[in-house]
Parts: structure tokens; C-alpha cells; sequence
């Protein structure tokens, strides 16, 4: 059976072009560290990689970004190794209600330091409260985190807005930008934006890598001391491989992304359209001001983890809610935050899409969707 990968906002295939870009430096031994010839080749292959990255999101220079092991320890870094910095601007940190948890865990673990930690709360789209920031915010809020687009739902946040509130009565400005980078275009200079995270594994690329933005002028420190690298942000001996394909993966992104978003969008809107005709399912997030490959939705009387399991016997991979927070069976975070009750946020389906999809597959998948919402609603005792 030929399968249909659904699932790219919890891991993407890496690109063939990637891997025949990076192969030679899976098996080099030279490290950027030393100072003879594999490991100059080694050092050059990661600057490079720091020029695609700093032409992905517009950055200022190759000294704005940081390479990590991947995107929550780059969310640590920013949120973390932030605030430890500027402890003296003051000891509260902010978020949005649904941020990815590997920025909401950072934050509850800075009040174990004595930091107050608050969450701002999101309209029925997912969209940040403006009026509620703007009360919530304090010249003591040394980090307030907004993710760029949530990965659950796919709305996309007015990050410029945002960064003016920030500024205007805060510090700094952190975006997770995992699920957006690549799908839409990412200026940090043009949307003030102090701290950024990337993650290779959304991008294309291998996984084992991740990048923060960091604009020039902000104070950070490490918060994982060791031999110094990264200009003594991050230590630890680069992974070559991941790096040098998430570079490659940046490029392919930034000059592929214009058409691709627009092949996607036209799948996505083909699959809300026709889904939406099931009785009782309905869309999650906003209907406009979403990621052109995220298709998110809610259905009644039936549980997201047996929708998964059915889509999968179709050879359909789907997702219910963040796959990072989708084994605690709790209803997801994000979807209780836009409104809906515990009962309807467990009955989610999220279908992000990528390169290997086309309209060709859109009637299998709504046939698969209708017929695995009629089985599990026939046997569900919740079911009209």
C-alpha cells in the first residue's frame, strides 16, 4: 500500500538534496575546533551553513546565530540563558497560553529560581490578546516568548504587533519560528524580533540541529558551560552532518518557499472544503491567517489517538495535537485555550502537509477521513 505522509509538522523527511549536500560530512572526522586542515574544512562548511541560515530570517550578520542540537535547546538558550543575563532588569518572564512546551517548561523552571512566570491568553483562533499582553507586560518581563505560527492549529501571529507592545513597556522579544520557518517568509529585522528558534528537523534537514537568532546588542549567557564553542554559547562539538544539511535545507527553503506555499495551499484549502462537509467537524484555528500547508481540525463523539490509528491502517499518517505532549492523553493545551471543552479538544485530527503531497491525493484522504469518522462514531457510546 502506497502511504500518504501527513505528519510534517512533527518530522519531516529530509530532502535527497540534503543528504547528497551533507553526506561528505558524515564520515570526516575533521572538528571545527582544530586548526589543521579537515577541521578548517569542517569550520568553513559550518560558517557557510550560518550564511543560509542568516538569509533565511534576514538577520543582521553571521554572528547572529547559534547553532544548537536542536530547537528546545535553542528555546532554552533564548528563554533561559535571557533571563539568568539580565537578572537585573528584573525577574518575570511571559508567554502566549499556547506556546510549545519546551518554551512553557523553561519558563515554570525559572520560578523554581524565583522568577514569575504568566501566560497570555488567545482568542478563538489562537490569536495572542493584544489588549491582554499589553496589561500583562512590565518593564520587569525580562522574556516574553510568542511563537511565530502554532503547530497545532496553524494561525499565524501578528509577530510585528507583538514586538512593538514588547518593546514599548518590556525587554526582549523571543519567537519560536519551528513551525513557520521555510512555509512563509521570516524577517527579523523587519518584525523586531530579539531571539529566534530554528529547527533543522522542520526545515528538510537532518535531524540533531538547531539555531538561535540572537540580534545584536542583547545580553545572553550560556546556561550549558563546557569547552566553548559557538562563541561560548553553546559548547559541545558541532554535528557537522546536521548543520551543514540544515544550511543547505535553509537555502532550498528560501528559494523554493514562494511556490511551494502557494502548490500547498491550494491541497489545504481542497481538503477543508471537502472535510468540513462530515457532519460535526469543524476547523480549528484561523481560517485565514494560517501556515498554507497546516489543515487542522475537531470532529464530535470520537477520541483524536483512534482517529490516528485508523488513518494508519489506510496508510495514512495523520496527527492528534503536538506529538511532543500527545503521549500524556491529556486534552491538548492549546486547544482547551481557544475554548473548546475537554470533550471536543480530544477528538483532533492535524494534517500538515509537504513536498511529497499533491491534489492527486486529496479524495483518498477524504474518503479515509469519512470513513474513519462513521466506524469510530458507530461504536463510540458519546455518538448521537
Amino acid at each position: 500500500m502506497e502511504g500518504i505522509y501527513l505528519d510534517h509538522a512533527s518530522s519531516m523527511p529530509v530532502d535527497p538534496r540534503v543528504i547528497d549536500f551533507a553526506k561528505p560530512f558524515l564520515a570526516e572526522a575533521g572538528n571545527p575546533s582544530s586548526l589543521y586542515e579537515f577541521g578548517q574544512t569542517a569550520k568553513q562548511a559550518v560558517e557557510e551553513a550560518r550564511r543560509k541560515i542568516v538569509d533565511l530570517i534576514n538577520a543582521e550578520s553571521e554572528k547572529t546565530i547559534v547553532f544548537t542540537g536542536s530547537a528546545t535547546e535553542a528555546n532554552n538558550l533564548g528563554i533561559r540563558g535571557t533571563a539568568f543575563r539580565n537578572i537585573k532588569e528584573g525577574k518575570e518572564v511571559l508567554a502566549s497560553i499556547i506556546e510549545h512546551i519546551s518554551v512553557i517548561n523553561p519558563m515554570k523552571d525559572l520560578v523554581k529560581n524565583g522568577w514569575s512566570f504568566n501566560q497570555v491568553p488567545v482568542d478563538k483562533f489562537g490569536v495572542v490578546d493584544l489588549d491582554s499582553l499589553e496589561k500583562m507586560i512590565t518593564k520587569n518581563t525580562v522574556v516574553t516568548s510568542v511563537m511565530y505560527a502554532n503547530n497545532e492549529i496553524g494561525t499565524i501571529e501578528p509577530i510585528k504587533k507583538i514586538s512593538e507592545i514588547v518593546h514599548n513597556k518590556g525587554n526582549y522579544l523571543h519567537v519560536d519560528a519551528t513551525a513557520a520557518a521555510g512555509r512563509i517568509p521570516i524577517d527579523v529585522q523587519n518584525d523586531g524580533i530579539d531571539l529566534l528558534t530554528l529547527s533543522s528537523n522542520d526545515l528538510y534537514a537532518p535531524r540533531g540541529a538547531g539555531a538561535l537568532y540572537v540580534k545584536p546588542g542583547v545580553k545572553i549567557q550560556s546556561v550549558m558551560p563546557g569547552g566553548g564553542q559557538e562563541r561560548g554559547l553553546r559548547s559541545g562539538t558541532e554535528n557537522i552532518f546536521a548543520i551543514v544539511g540544515m544550511g543547505e535545507a535553509a537555502r532550498l527553503a528560501k528559494k523554493e518557499m514562494k511556490n511551494e506555499s502557494e502548490r500547498l495551499r491550494k491541497i489545504r484549502d481542497n481538503l477543508i472544503s471537502e472535510i468540513t462537509k462530515i457532519d460535526e467537524a469543524y476547523v480549528t484555528g484561523h481560517p485565514i491567517q494560517r501556515l498554507p500547508h497546516h489543515a487542522s481540525f475537531r470532529f464530535s463523539f470520537i477520541e483524536g489517538e483512534s482517529i490516528l490509528l485508523n488513518m494508519d491502517m489506510y496508510g495514512i499518517q495523520i496527527a492528534t495535537g503536538s506529538a511532543c505532549s500527545s503521549k500524556t492523553l491529556e486534552a491538548s493545551h492549546v486547544l482547551l485555550a481557544i475554548g473548546l471543552k475537554h470533550e471536543e479538544a480530544h477528538g483532533s485530527m492535524v494534517i500538515t502537509l509537504g513536498r511529497s503531497n499533491n491534489l492527486e491525493q486529496v479524495s483518498k484522504i477524504v474518503k479515509s477521513v469519512e470513513e474513519t469518522v462513521k466506524r469510530l462514531r458507530q461504536l463510540s457510546p458519546l455518538s448521537k
